[in-house]
Parts: structure tokens; sequence; C-alpha cells
């Protein structure tokens, strides 16, 4: 088996310290962990360029690459491996799962749950070798009723009476590794997981039909996912964090597929205009994701994608992208068609351990400046890896506004072989139609005492009854939305070990958009881990490994309780004068988690929900910090997304400080923070939204909060 290692340095002592044990940035024997400071740690671009030197200017030795897992081809599996993450301390935030990531995950799993631990290096062990069948998998199925894409199923639809998939490779040397895969269904043939990949650890370039998922979420991604068939590309991207910052990227150049035989909904004739000029052509997409985990079990990212060129003139060059790659408000927004997402990832480390996820994405920028996104979309999760023992479950939910895939130049908008690149509800719509929407998905997982693993799932979606667009603006009056009916799947799987095999059944129900009842019912075989039901018998006789301490040192659950005061700057647009609202006041409810990162600083998440000016508030802060002086004082920063709840939802970006008295009486805190929301935006789509020269309204949000807070 190789052995994975972390980027080795000349460092001093104190360097030595700073270095921490989470499997990928190793402790140097002997030192103790030390974390460093947040309040200098700044995400911008200029960073990584800075971190690169200083990765560069050590004396380094560059491990291998890694393999990758299968992604979403090996559902049972790949939740094996999300739970050993989630108790490793590891806040991942794209897949697929480097396969030596994961291995280096293990040791800390393995204290915590062995059982799990054993399951997952027994899958890692078809990569021990330098050549090896990795993954295997053969589905027939029966089908009645409509034809609904399978969501995030690489195109795969209910009506497909079989799919079967399969991916080896062979390793001639630790930095060459070559990886043969197909992947086929009714009417389609991919090679997905057919990739070259040369380089290093800190390096690694794939060339082939690589599959990328852009996002914390498991069941959504806003920018690239594989809900559409995977796309021949070229990956750079480093497997191993490095710096004390835990440094990942990843860039992704690949061509879209809209003018081919099987390219589904897409446009049949003319798919670009621009300038007035039309064509026909397969536009360029250049993803992005950029990265830091500078404390164990939190991570903050940002992706872009900018689809580009293709026809009718428009710019392809690399001149064009290296300079415009960057500038969302240069030519990148007039001849390209770009979307971007902030992500990040929060681990609790309790008895009952869970990680809480964001992604807050934009459709193209907003005015007030380009960090701030327009047309946007909230995914929001919470993953348990396991309840009671033998359950796990995850629950997300997203909302997107209007204009998402869909573009004025690109008239095909951010799709391949006629679906969309991203989110999955997307799809559940006519093409190119640009309305809101909702869906949210709760799953849960359960390891029965007979062996295998049994799993619900349950997804909705709702299309919202406004629209506007690039393609499809809205007038008053006319067209009329679409009268689409709430979409839900249902779905019921079972795996267990069989002979060095994996088999089980899985039986899907549910209704689409158009009111059109489906129904599927698949069994299938796939390459195991070698298990048997004995081995699943001595899984059940091992102790519980979450009978220890109840939770780590400075890990705390709270909940806050109080009053907010308010006032709200209203920008509807010209003609339509500015107003400001006299001063409010509302409730104020708060639920939080939180977690030491070193002796006096502590990193959480927080749900926030207000009233303001009328209207419901709702706030999640992704980075949620507090530095303690002494036992009783405390001082907060934080940031997050809020969601302003008017005639259609309105969302943007907002930030504060605070203070805390801590224990004003037993395990209560006093606290009192100050919070803006800057330029909470929402598009006019309704008949009642005023007339005026420009399509979005802005709401501007100053308020300060006055809790008791409470942990537990």
């Amino acid at each position: 088996m190789r052995d994975a290692h972390c980027i080795g340095v000349v460092a001093t002592a104190t360097e030595a310290r700073q270095l921490r044990n989470n499997g990928c940035r190793r402790t140097i024997q002997g030192a103790e962990p030390v974390i460093v400071s947040p309040l200098n740690k700044v995400f911008k671009s200029a960073l990584l360029a800075v971190c690169l030197a200083d990765a560069l200017s050590v004396t380094a030795r560059a491990d291998g690459l890694s393999a990758y897992l299968p992604l979403n081809l090996e559902p049972e599996m790949e939740r094996q491996v999300e739970r050993v993450l989630i108790l490793a301390d590891e806040p991942i935030l794209k897949r697929p799962f480097a396969v030596e990531l994961v291995r280096a995950a293990l040791p800390a799993a393995c204290r915590k749950d062995p059982a799990l631990c054993t399951r997952v290096r027994k899958i890692l062990e078809r990569y021990s070798g330098d050549h090896g069948i990795t993954h295997a998998s053969a589905t027939g199925a029966l089908h009645s009723g409509a034809d609904v894409v399978l969501p995030n199923q690489h195109g795969l639809t209910s009506d497909s009476d079989w799919e079967v998939s399969a991916q080896g490779y062979v390793q001639p040397a630790d930095y060459l590794l070559l990886s043969g895969g197909v992947l086929a269904y009714s009417g389609r043939t991919e090679y997905t997981g057919s990739v070259l990949s040369i380089g290093f650890n800190w390096a690694q370039l794939d060339v082939g039909y690589r599959d990328h998922w852009l996002s914390p979420a498991t069941d959504s991604s806003m920018l690239l996912s594989t809900e559409s068939p995977t796309m021949p590309s070229v990956t750079l991207s480093n497997w191993e964090p490095f710096t004390r910052l835990g440094i990942q990227y990843e860039f992704i150049l690949t061509r879209l597929s809209q003018t081919g035989s099987n390219s589904g909904d897409s446009l049949p004739g003319n798919n670009i205009l621009y300038d007035g000029v039309a064509s026909r052509g397969n536009p360029r997409l250049l993803s992005m994701q950029l990265s830091i985990e500078p404390f164990p079990g939190w991570s903050l990212g940002v992706n872009r994608n900018l689809e580009y060129g293709g026809g009718s003139g428009l710019p392809d060059s690399a001149s064009f992208v290296v300079r415009d790659f960057f500038k969302p408000s240069g030519l990148s927004q007039t001849q390209g068609n770009q979307e971007a997402s902030y992500v990040s990832r929060f681990i609790f480390p309790g008895r009952t351990p869970f990680a809480v996820y964001f992604q807050y994405a934009g459709e193209d920028n907003s005015d007030g400046g380009s960090y701030l996104l327009g047309n946007a979309a909230l995914t929001a999760g919470i993953d348990f890896p396991r309840l009671w023992k033998h359950f796990d479950a995850t629950y997300e939910v997203s909302e997107w506004q209007n204009i998402w895939y869909v573009h004025n130049i690109f008239l095909d908008g951010m799709t391949n072989d006629g679906l969309v690149l991203g989110n999955w509800g997307a799809d559940q719509r006519n093409f190119n139609d640009g309305v809101g929407a909702r869906s949210q998905m709760l799953r849960v997982g359960w390891e029965p005492p007979f062996g295998g693993y049994l799993e619900a799932r349950v997804r909705t979606l709702a299309n919202e009854d406004y629209y506007g667009g690039d393609t499809r603006q809205y007038v008053p009056g006319e067209p009329a939305p679409y009268p689409y009916t709430h979409f839900y799947d249902f779905s019921l799987s079972y795996s267990h070990p069989w002979n060095g095999l994996t088999v089980g059944a899985e039986a899907d129900t549910g209704r689409d958009v158009y009111g059109g009842a489906f129904t599927r019912l698949s069994a299938f075989v796939r390459l195991g881990d070698g298990r048997s039901r004995a081995d699943d018998a001595a899984d059940e006789e091992q102790e519980d490994p979450y009978g220890g301490p109840t939770r780590e040192h400075g890990a705390e659950l709270f909940v806050d309780a109080g009053v907010n005061v308010n006032q709200v700057r209203a920008d509807l647009g010209p003609p339509t004068p500015i107003t400001t609202s006299p001063v409010g006041f509302g409730p104020h409810f708060g639920l939080g988690a939180r977690r030491a990162v070193s002796e006096y600083d502590d990193l959480g998440v927080r749900l926030e929900l207000d009233e303001v000016d009328g209207h419901s508030l709702i706030g999640v802060r992704a980075l949620d910090y507090r530095y303690r002086i002494g036992d009783q004082l405390a001082l907060s920063l934080f940031a997050g997304v809020d969601r302003y709840n008017l005639a259609t939802p309105a969302y943007s970006m907002y930030a504060g400080l605070g203070a805390q008295w801590r224990n004003i009486i037993p395990r209560w805190d006093l606290g009192f923070d100050v919070r803006y929301g800057q330029n909470i935006a929402r598009d006019h789509v309704l008949p009642s939204d005023p007339v005026t020269t420009r399509p979005d309204s802005f709401y501007k949000i100053a308020s300060g909060v006055l809790y008791l807070s409470h942990p537990f």
C-alpha cells in the first residue's frame, strides 16, 4: 500500500508546533499542535500566490498523486466515506474524494468508529497495488409512468432498463496513473473515469473524463455536479492541502456539448447570439475552486464558472481568460456567462458529531461590489454520520432566484447535453425557463441487525410562480407563468455483502412537475469489499464507539433569545425615491454550535431568525468567530447570508460584530450584536413591482440584537 505523506518542511520548533495533525498536515512528533489566530487570515486571490511562494521556498519533498473514488456510481460506498471524513474532522468542499486523502483520514476516524473504518479500509484496498479493478456495477430495472431525469445520475432517466459501469487503473509509478472507465445506459455510453493523471500531491494534472462536484452539499451543487453526462476536461489540482492555511485549489477546463446528436433538450438551431450575430457551437467552460482550512473542522472556499467562446465572434483566447476570469465586472460579464459561489463546512466534534455546510451562489455579480452575488441561491445542510449507533441522516434545502442556467448570449445557458451543470432541480422545468425554485432532501440510513445497509430518501421541489431572465424577461400580464406542480421523489434502497460482491435493490416512486407519476424498480450487483455476513455480525458485537466523553473541550451547542432593533433602507430603482423605514423592533431567536480552535478562539455556525419591518429575516452565519477574554468577556466577529422574506425572496450577505458577558448568571450569557445587510436584492418579477429603469430592488438592513444565550 502506498503511504500518504504530507509535504515535509524544514521548520523551527515554533513552526512545528503550528502544524496540526489532521491526517494531511501532520504534527512533528512530540510537538503540541497550535492553531493560528484567524484575525490575520484574509481570503483574497493574492493569498494564493503568497502561500505558493511560501510552500516552494522551503525544502519540500513531493509525494505521489492520487486516484479518485467513483462519484454517484456506488452510493452505499460513498456514504461510508462521507461518514469517515466527518469523524476524522475533514471538512471537505468538493468531490470526488481523493483516495489518499481518505486513507490519511482513517487513523482519526478509527479511534471513533473502528467498524466503519474497517469497511472503508477494505474499499481502499482496491487501490493498493499497481493495477486493479476499482469499480464494477450492473443494474436492471422496470419502470412505468412519466420519464424523468434521475437527480445527479449522469443524465440517467427513469425509463432506462439497464445501467452498467466499470473502472480500473494501471499505475507504473507514484507520479503516473492511467485510469479506464465506462458508464452506459439506455441511449448513451460515456467514458466516465477514463483519465490520464500525472504529477504530485501538490500539483496533479488530470486529462480525460473526470467528474467534478464543486460543493460541500451531497445532493445540491449549483455550479458543477453529476447531473449531466461527464465532460472531457483538463484539471489541475492538489489533493493534499498545503501550508498552515490548508490551501487547496482546482482549475478545470472543458467544452460543453450543446450541438451533438445526443444533446437532449438543447436548442435545435443557433445557440449563440452575440452582437447581432447568431451561430451554432459548443462553448468552453473554465471552472475553479480555491479553499482554505486554517483550523481543524472548518473550511471556506470560493468557486467560479466562466462560459465563453464557441462562436459569433466571442473571444476565446488564453489572454482573454487570464485577463478576465478574475474580473467579474469586466468583459467576462458582457462577453461570457458567469457563476460563482462561496462555500463552507463546519464539523461539530460532539458525542454525536455532525457537519453543517453552506453554499451561497450567484448567477452574476450584484450592485455594490464584485463580491456581492446577483440572482442568488442558498444551500444549507446538516449531516449526522451516526445517530443512536445504527442510523445516519442528512438534510439539505436549496433555494434559488430566477435566471439560473439561462442566458441571453449562450441561449442554451449553463447546460451540457440538454441538462444543467448544477442543481438537479433546474432540470425539473421547461428547458430554458428561468424560474426560481426550492428543493429539499432528507436521507436516513440504517444498519440493521441482520446486516447490510438500508436507506430511505425523499426529495421535493417547488418551482415558483414567478420568472424573469435573459431569455424570458418578465412583462406584466404576458406571458403567464407555467403552471408547474410540486415534484416529489421517494426512494428506498437496500444493499448487502454477498460472496465478495454487493447486491441490492431500489424502489423509486414520485410525481414530476407536470403531474405525471413515475415508478422504477431496480436490482444491482457491484464489486464488493470482500466482507461477509460474519463481518457484519462482528461489527455488531463491538462496543459503542460513541459511549465515551460527551464532546471535545470547548465544543457546545447554544440557543439565543432576545429582541432586535432595526432600520431598512429600500432602493426600488429610479425614478422611485429611496426610502428609510422608522426604527423598529422585533423578536430574535438563534441556534448555533461552536468549538474551541485555540486557547482563546472559538469558531462556529449559527442560524438567526428575526422579524424586520413586518417581514421575516433569516440569517445563516457561515463564519461565527469568538475571542474569549478571561472567564467573563468575549468579543465576536461574524459573516453570513440573509434571506429577507418579501413578495419574492431577497438575498445578500451580511456581517457584524458583538460582545458577550459570559455567565451573567450561571450558564447564561448576555450578548449584543451589531449587524449590517448589504444590498439584499430581488428582481422585479411581479405585477405589483414598480416600473423602474432598473430590474431589481435593493435593501440595506442595519440592526442591533440584545439577547440571552444558553449553552447546552
